[in-house]
């Protein structure tokens, strides 16, 4: 009985699960995924459901092209077009490209979309399905943006197809980090730093109630220690020892000859 409940639950999950997938980008390739486009998809996540929307004119008809990312252009509708072109002025439409037939490329700086499985052409291409590509191209400054129609290639007998471009920050390479280790190692010791100076102060102010240079956390060991190291110093760099004699000594008493005895006689009245 468990065991049934248990098929039963993931079943309906299941159904679940394909449902939700309609609104996806459903990748090619029967039962078997690339992660290398599952990957890419979940990099162009923050653009699901955006639409975007450009024109174009072909001599005295012009037109305009829908596109969603890995979503319906028309939600009423179950057709998965996820680019349909529209026909000024007119009711017509046609889908150029289905998220349920999905393929996705990358290079250095550019992402490569392919909708495929779009509605038949009529007089053109041997009216195989149509099919779109998307080139997203890196630009940092934009998370999406410039949706434009580059050129439609149906002048052969097969593969024909619209080529669109965009701009996206997705499309980017992650930057990598110039640090050396160096500089990161310097980073951290100065943080630490920073913590045990602002703590310490904040302890010894408010819990210990120091004032002054008391404040500074541990103030007696750093004192010691600069002692430490100005004798330090002070014992290898010094060329003589500090208590060396003079170079020049004064002049003692016993250096001094006798003065002659001055005499003021003359100075006495006669």
């Amino acid at each position: 009985m468990h065991a049934q409940l248990w098929c039963l639950c993931l079943a309906v999950v299941s159904v679940i699960a394909d449902d939700v997938l309609v609104d996806d980008c459903i990748l090619t390739g029967g039962d078997k995924k690339s992660s290398a486009e599952q990957a890419l998809l979940r990099t162009l996540a923050p653009l699901q459901n955006r639409k975007f929307e450009t024109s174009s004119k072909e001599g005295e008809d012009a037109y305009v092209y829908t596109f969603v990312m890995c979503g319906r252009v028309n939600s009423s509708k179950s057709t998965n077009e996820g680019l349909v072109q529209s026909k000024v002025g007119s009711s017509e439409t046609s889908v150029i490209g289905r998220i349920n037939d999905t393929h996705i490329l990358s290079g250095t700086d550019w992402i490569m979309l392919f909708y495929k499985s779009g509605d038949k052409y009529d007089g053109h291409c041997d009216k195989e399905p149509r099919k779109a590509m998307v080139m997203i191209s890196c630009n940092k400054n934009t998370l999406g943006d410039g949706f434009t129609i580059i050129s439609e290639e149906r002048n052969k007998s097969r593969d024909c197809f619209y080529l669109f471009e965009m701009d996206s920050s997705l499309a980017c390479p992650p930057e990598e980090s110039h640090l050396s280790v160096g500089s990161i190692l310097l980073i951290v010791f100065a943080v630490l730093l920073a913590v045990y100076i602002i703590g310490g102060f904040i302890y010894q102010r408010f819990v210990v109630g120091a004032k002054g240079i008391e404040q500074f956390p541990n103030i007696t060991f750093w004192q010691e220690f600069g002692n430490l190291v100005a004798d330090g110093c002070d014992f290898v760099c010094r060329s003589r020892p500090r208590s060396s004699e003079t170079a020049y000594r004064g002049v003692g008493d016993d250096q001094l000859g006798e003065e002659p005895e001055e005499r003021d006689d003359h100075l006495l009245p006669m």
